[in-house]
């Protein structure tokens, strides 16, 4: 041990840090916060009356807005950490000593990242979504970004121990619903369409069997729309699948006159408290995040405020947050979309730690190359490029690219580095 004298208020005190401990300290031993909710949980129940067969999922009690030390996000990090406040200032030796203390607990998050299950763009950033970190997926529109996002939301969710909260402003949750039992009807990372199951086949087996109870053609009454995805062939077995991770993947349907950043704040610090920090949120999109109280004097100043806001609920929060970007007017004109195409662009770039922006591949092939095959081009019209634009933690301008099933929105997370010539590219093949 050393110590230190500090000024407080005009009294000396003994600030004492304490080197690394070959045992646990005191801090290590005291109750670690409650583990997070099992399968069973429904963790979007949160601010309901739990079910009779849950157990109840951790209540904070009310907040009281004129007492600081009650803000949303002070309280989940102090209940998810055991930390001191981060806005207080701490010497080195302190910051190591609390490191110490997380990996001799057991506690590695902040060492693992989250994969996204697109195993190739995983290895570009590093394994995966990181807390304290915000990754921007971009595009324009149609190119498949909600079915990216929530095709990774849906991979963290598979993971026992992991939540994912998807925040869109785009659709439902029914809509999600629905698109997800499509995806599990080809089950990536297999693939197999053979199988696969479109909205439209959905809502005929739905519609269809429903008609037959009303008509009295069928008399074993199932009723509900669970047992008829049960019971049915085509859907039963994306049901089961979906059952798996459905208490883990939290949805809401976003509105853009009433989710503002201080709501999505909230929320995500009541279930990063009710999960122990085991939560990756998704917002879909971020042009569609109002803002209130404060006001914007033009679309590139909402833009920075609510990226700025983003980005602080991932440091405060201590979770990764992935939020897609739509392209600006004139982006939507380029042969090939990049980073400074976003709306805001500037502040996009300064705040995100990872950039990815996607294009459809036979889009940006160089046409004009020699080695270019228009007949063989048209196999990639259904391939995306993702290109790592920003890297913090690794190289950028790299370019993977994933086939994209749209019918069963689903991508194909098995991908491969680009190997053809893309428009902008500084690389000459010879």
């Amino acid at each position: 041990m050393y110590g230190e004298f500090t000024t407080v208020a005009g009294e000396q005190k003994l600030m004492v840090t304490r080197r690394f401990p070959d045992e646990p300290s005191e801090a290590a031993s005291e109750p670690t916060p409650p583990s997070a909710p099992s399968q069973g949980q429904n963790v979007a129940r949160i601010g309901r009356p739990p079910a009779p067969t849950q157990p109840p999922v951790p209540q904070s009690p009310p907040l009281d807005p004129h007492n600081p030390s009650q803000h949303p996000a002070r309280v989940s990090r102090r209940a998810l950490t055991h930390r001191p406040s981060q806005h207080m200032p701490r010497t080195l030796a302190q910051v190591l000593n609390d490191a110490n203390d997380s990996v001799v607990r057991g506690d590695l998050s902040d060492f693992t990242p989250q994969p996204t299950g697109f195993d190739p763009l995983d290895g570009l950033i590093g394994g995966g979504l990181r807390k304290t970190e915000l990754v921007l997926l971009g595009g324009a529109q149609g190119i498949g970004k909600t079915i990216a996002a929530l095709q990774m939301a849906r991979n963290i969710a598979m993971r026992p121990d992991q939540f994912a909260f998807y925040i869109s402003y785009e659709h439902t949750e029914t809509h999600l619903m629905n698109r997800l039992l499509c995806l599990e009807s080809v089950n990536p990372p297999e693939i197999d369409t053979r199988n696969g199951l479109k909205l439209k086949d959905l809502f005929d087996i739905i519609i269809s069997q429903r008609a037959r109870e009303l008509l009295g053609r069928d008399t074993t009454k199932s009723g509900s729309l669970q047992t008829i995805l049960r019971e049915h062939p085509k859907t039963s077995m994306a049901l089961a699948r979906l059952n798996k991770y459905a208490d883990r993947l939290i949805m809401v349907k976003a509105s853009p006159a009433v989710t503002t950043l201080s709501a999505i704040r909230e929320m995500t610090a009541r279930l990063a408290e009710a999960t122990s920090g085991n939560l990756t949120v998704f917002v879909d999109y971020l042009q569609k995040v109002a803002i209130y109280p404060e006001r914007a004097e033009n679309e590139e100043d909402k833009v920075t405020i609510v990226v700025e806001g983003l980005k602080d609920i991932a440091l405060s929060l201590n979770i990764p947050v992935l939020s897609i970007v739509a392209a600006d007017r004139e982006g939507l004109k380029a042969k090939r979309l990049h980073l400074f195409h976003l709306r805001g662009s500037s502040a996009l770039d300064y705040e995100c730690d990872i950039a990815i922006i996607m294009n459809n591949k036979y889009q940006v092939l160089a046409k004009d190359h020699i080695s270019f095959n228009p007949y063989a081009a048209q196999q990639f019209r259904n391939w995306v490029v993702f290109t790592v634009e920003k890297n913090r933690a690794g190289r950028a301008m790299m370019d993977m690219e994933f086939q994209l099933h749209a019918p069963f929105f689903a991508f194909d997370p098995r991908g491969q580095e680009v190997r053809q010539q893309l428009i902008d590219d500084k690389i000459i093949e010879s």
